[in-house]
């Protein structure tokens, strides 16, 4: 185990209190890696030992979602820490470049994206957030003042109890190998799953919960494939709005182009029987339906092309699916000019480096949510967060072209779908929530599990840090009590 150095020795007292809260800031998330140093109103790490360092909260993993949690508990004045396993931070949203944005609604056609996730979506839809610029910029405010590490590999966990009858489990430390090539050890009163691939979870002995698999009773596990966002310039927009209305009525649009076809002067999709008829040059991929959002300038970013098999947990099958990817895209912009309204002069416009994961391993939580859940419009006691979304389940290989469940109205779920079984200080965020696979298709989307994440950490600082209260102990009562705060201080409302 890597020991920090002391310097007081040779400093004055007055200087060495300076310096070693630089050290201990630096040499925690290490020199090697680009970070964001913490503001200086933001608690700092105590020591546990040598090499040691304890954070209120250590999150695994920097999808946007719990980023969200670490910006509501940084921004409260608790010590955070990032440890990113990816090469660079940011997830779907900026290294997979899926931003084309889906969004819940109940059944009157009311929104249900709150939070901070707003200003997002109301950049989005007015257009000022469609490039991936701006998206880098809206994700460097909300991370900004946290320190990250990225590239780490956790090497042992630590912990403590059996998580037998009313004795849980307590997850003490992680240890884990930096880019320097050396282990360090933190600690943490709460730490937060939050990558694609279950970083952190799957060394905690939890009983996965079955998947696509399920749905053919398969003896293996299956998920919904992963996605290669395609980017395009010198799109036609306006003609590609103009076919599509010259062939209404509905019933003519979709006898040509297929079911769910639609567009107006920013979104399109279908077209579904146009693009089934492409045939990839690798039995891996294949183009469905199209999901696109138009950039302007006539930049176009289309959420389309499905890579199957893709086993987000080993780099070298990320890797060969973003080559395939890659080396497919100029067969399907051809593809595109010549059958595609408004993309007869389209040409590619970049390559992502990595992929949109939408589904893989999940482990139990205290609570895991139903399709009789989503499908009830149920509300919870300990609500975090809304659901809408239609249950949307994409293609793999048994399932060729997805299936769906139907659209529910608003439901709420719980915080104990976020709170791993057996463990009193391990939350999960994103799509690690904890849902059975068909209520998983509509939970997946990034505003519903992003508000529970900021929910949890505007509870980690009042109710846990504050009010020294675990939140696997708050109650109904607490809850009746945390819905009126959330309302009157954050304008977020899921309680019904």
């Amino acid at each position: 185990m890597h020991t920090y150095p002391n310097n007081q020795q040779t400093l004055t007292k007055r200087c060495a209190l300076a310096l070693l809260c630089i050290l201990l800031l630096l040499e925690t998330v290490g020199a090697s890696t680009p970070v964001i140093a913490a503001s200086a109103s933001t608690a700092s790490p105590v020591s546990c030992g040598p090499g040691c360092q304890r954070y209120d909260i250590v999150m695994i993993g920097s999808e946007i979602e719990g980023v969200l949690l670490a910006k509501r508990a940084h921004d409260a004045g608790l010590s955070v820490l990032i440890l990113d396993p990816r090469e660079k931070p940011g997830g779907e949203l900026i290294q997979g470049q899926m931003l084309v944005l889906d969004e819940p609604n109940d059944n009157r056609k009311r929104s249900l994206v709150q939070g901070e996730m707003k200003s997002l979506y109301d950049g989005y839809n007015a257009g000022t957030i469609r490039k991936l610029s701006a998206f880098e910029n809206y994700y460097r405010k909300m991370i900004r003042g946290i320190p990250m590490r990225s590239g780490i590999v956790i090497d042992s966990v630590e912990i403590n109890g059996t998580g037998k009858s009313n004795q849980g489990k307590t997850l003490k430390s992680i240890t884990y190998l930096a880019k320097d090539g050396k282990l360090y050890q933190v600690q943490a009163g709460y730490f937060v799953e939050n990558t694609d691939f279950n970083a952190l979870t799957v060394h905690l002995g939890n009983k996965r919960i079955p998947g696509m698999e399920s749905l053919y009773n398969g003896k293996k596990p299956d998920y919904m494939a992963a996605t290669y966002m395609l980017w395009f310039k010198g799109v036609n927009w306006g003609k590609l709005h103009q076919a599509v209305l010259e062939d209404y009525p509905l019933t003519n649009v979709v006898k040509k182009y297929g079911p769910n076809t639609y567009v107006d002067w920013d979104f399109a999709t279908g077209f579904s029987n146009i693009t089934y008829q492409y045939k990839p040059r690798d039995s891996q991929l294949l183009l469905r339906g199209l999901n696109a959002t138009y950039q302007k300038d006539g930049e176009v970013i289309v959420n389309g092309l499905l890579i199957y098999d893709v086993d987000p947990a080993d780099p070298k099958s990320v890797r060969s699916a973003v080559a395939k990817g890659k080396a497919e895209a100029p067969y399907i912009a051809k593809f595109l000019r010549e059958h595609i309204p408004g993309f007869s002069k389209a040409q590619l416009n970049g390559y992502p480096d990595y992929l949109y994961i939408r589904d893989y391993n999940r482990y139990e939580t205290e609570y895991v949510l139903t399709y009789k859940d989503v499908m009830s419009s149920r509300m919870f006691w300990d609500n975090v967060t809304l659901g809408g979304y239609p249950v949307d389940l994409q293609a793999t290989r048994a399932l060729k072209k997805g299936i769906g469940f139907g659209k529910p109205d608003r439901y709420g779920i719980p915080l104990r779908s976020f709170e791993l079984k057996n463990y009193d200080n391990v939350l999960v965020a994103g799509k690690n929530i904890g849902a059975e696979i068909k209520a998983y298709g509509s939970a997946r989307i990034i505003p519903t599990t992003a508000l529970a994440a900021e929910t949890m950490g505007i509870l980690l600082a009042r109710e846990w840090k504050k009010g020294h209260k675990r939140l696997s102990e708050l109650t109904a009562a607490d809850f009746r009590r945390i819905h009126q705060y959330l309302k009157k201080d954050y304008n977020i409302r899921v309680d019904q």
